[in-house]
């Protein structure tokens, strides 16, 4: 019997274990629609572009060694998930996105939002590419899953036309490849890793540091054990957070500037020398550099490595601690990770004495904290920040507890990540409490995928930090251009939780710190979706700096 375009792709995403397409509805892309329908894959349709594609993003963060999958329609569709799009290939998230085209027999005649879309995409993907033939598409969908989930992971595009949707073939002219969702295990070369324990052995002050890619290669337990059998200091950046268990002896999260200005060797597990570490600037000129990566391109990158190790970081934790074996190497750092904590513990007790403030508008630690112990008070909750200033804040404050429990957009610092994170959170993990922690600026941008989340029954939780201004904005641009002019960085003082209530969801006010946590308690008893929006003061403290 022959069957369209739609149905072909939709039989070739189920052999790939997609479970979930996000989706905003155009006539470029019905046919997927269809056959998602045929294969049981669940449509979840959002209000923006942008929110289907930072859902994908989300669902891949989510689940490991899957892929996550938007459709989009032509033209504005396209260009309003370009956001998404760029978000995901900054975070090294492996998502395929559908694009929308006029009919291919219309070509270059002006179509309905017929554009250059590939064209578009193409530096903010790892593929991208067109499909014409309709018994290709299968084959078409292979070829992107498999750029997207190689090496450093990112997103693939596949722009495909009406007619190349609409057309039918029999399903015997179309074959359904086998598609992997996760890439090989590489090691790394054997004799770097000898290098790597020879510089380990010379080091008397080293730190590690995990990001992002000790995730995406599913390296977090053999990471953990080595860190355990060295007993190396530890911090995380990016999606690191959470790879190292908070109660680990080796976890450190407030001493990081201390550690850098004394260490001799450092071990960069996946985290990049971009801004977050002053592009290398921050490792003393003779520490010895020790990085893991994925991908060769990524090694050096702003400044020398002396011992690369290339490949699954999983699998070069498992090198390294068998290589110790093998030459009966005696790592043992627990000294100086005990120097450092003294200073941590120092630090940490700063910290606590500024979150008691009894202050109306609330201070925003005083804000996170009591968010802190409600959290704590759940089985492995999800955070999501989405915002400046009070997720820099929340971050510091709320502890991360396990693999996957805060996300955040990333190193492109995308704004209205928030419901679309947690859309496909809350769909991965319905037996776990999603929250996100916003600022009132950010809210703005996909505040009405609230609508989505009552539509879907999702009772995700948002608390939305309100001090009535884009904060990390505002205060360099009032101390450097004058108080007066503030123009442009002023917001108000809106009821986003009456906006939250119109769209069918949970609304409260908070204006006192007493009041927080009672709300928090109401807005999971309600079991809808959620928004508590807290009264917060307006910080004019101006510390240097522009945020990039």
């Amino acid at each position: 019997m022959p069957v369209h375009g739609g149905k072909l792709a939709a039989r070739a995403l189920k052999q790939a274990g997609v479970e979930v397409l996000f989706t905003l509805p155009g006539g470029h892309i019905m046919p997927l629609y269809d056959g998602c329908l045929d294969e049981g894959i669940r449509i979840v349709d959002v209000r923006h572009e942008q929110a289907a594609v930072h859902a994908a993003d989300s669902w891949a963060r989510c689940n490991p060694g899957s892929i996550g999958v938007a459709a989009i329609t032509a033209g504005p569709g396209v260009t309003d998930g370009v956001t998404g799009i760029a978000n995901a290939w900054r975070a090294n998230s492996p998502i395929l996105i559908f694009g929308g085209q006029g009919p291919f027999s219309q070509l270059r005649k002006g179509s309905l939002q017929e554009m250059d879309h590939l064209g578009v995409v193409r530096p903010i993907t790892k593929y991208c590419d067109a499909i014409y033939q309709t018994h290709r598409i299968p084959e078409f969908i292979e070829l992107a899953i498999r750029h997207a989930v190689s090496g450093i992971p990112g997103p693939a595009f596949l722009e495909v036309p009406m007619d190349t949707w609409n057309n039918q073939v029999e399903w015997e002219e179309s074959p359904i490849p086998r598609i992997r969702t996760e890439s090989p295990r590489i090691s790394p070369d054997r004799v770097e890793v000898r290098k790597a324990i020879e510089a380990l052995q010379q080091a008397e002050r080293p730190m590690l540091m995990a990001g992002t890619s000790v995730k995406w290669s599913r390296g977090v337990e053999a990471m953990n054990r080595f860190i355990a059998e060295t007993h190396i200091p530890t911090y995380t950046n990016g999606m690191g957070r959470g790879s190292v268990p908070p109660d680990s002896p080796e976890f450190l999260n407030r001493s990081r500037r201390d550690a850098l200005t004394k260490i001799d060797c450092i071990v960069l597990a996946g985290t990049l020398l971009d801004f977050r570490m002053r592009f290398g600037q921050s490792i003393p000129a003779d520490a010895t550099i020790i990085q893991l990566e994925m991908d060769a391109t990524l090694i050096g990158q702003n400044r020398g490595t002396d011992v690369p190790l290339v490949g699954n970081l999983g699998c070069s934790f498992e090198q390294l601690i068998e290589e110790m074996k093998n030459q009966g190497a005696q790592l043992d750092f627990s000294s100086w990770r005990d120097e450092l904590r003294v200073i941590e513990d120092a630090a940490e007790a700063v910290v606590q004495a500024k979150l008691n403030s009894d202050e109306s508008p609330l201070d925003p630690q005083r804000m996170c904290r009591e968010v802190r112990d409600w959290l704590d008070t759940l089985d492995s909750p999800i955070v999501i920040g989405d915002g400046g200033d009070i997720v820099s804040t929340a971050a510091k404050i709320i502890p991360v507890k396990s693999e996957g429990g805060w996300m955040d957009p990333g190193p492109l610092g995308t704004l209205g990540v928030g419901m679309p994170f947690a859309l496909a959170a809350q769909l991965s993990h319905p037996d776990k409490r999603v929250v996100i922690v916003y600022g009132d600026g950010s809210f703005g941008l996909n505040g009405f995928e609230y609508d989505t989340a009552v539509r879907f029954d999702l009772p995700i939780i948002g608390i939305v930090g309100n001090d009535a201004a884009w904060g990390q904005m505002m205060r360099p641009q009032g101390a450097v251009m004058g108080w007066d002019r503030l123009d442009g960085t002023l917001l108000r003082r809106t009821r986003y939780d009456k906006v939250v209530e119109a769209l069918g969801g949970y609304g409260e006010l908070v204006e006192s710190p007493e009041e927080l946590r009672p709300a928090l308690e109401r807005a999971a008893a309600s079991g809808k979706p959620a928004l508590i929006n807290v009264m917060i003061k307006q910080d004019r403290e101006f510390k240097g700096g522009i945020y990039v």
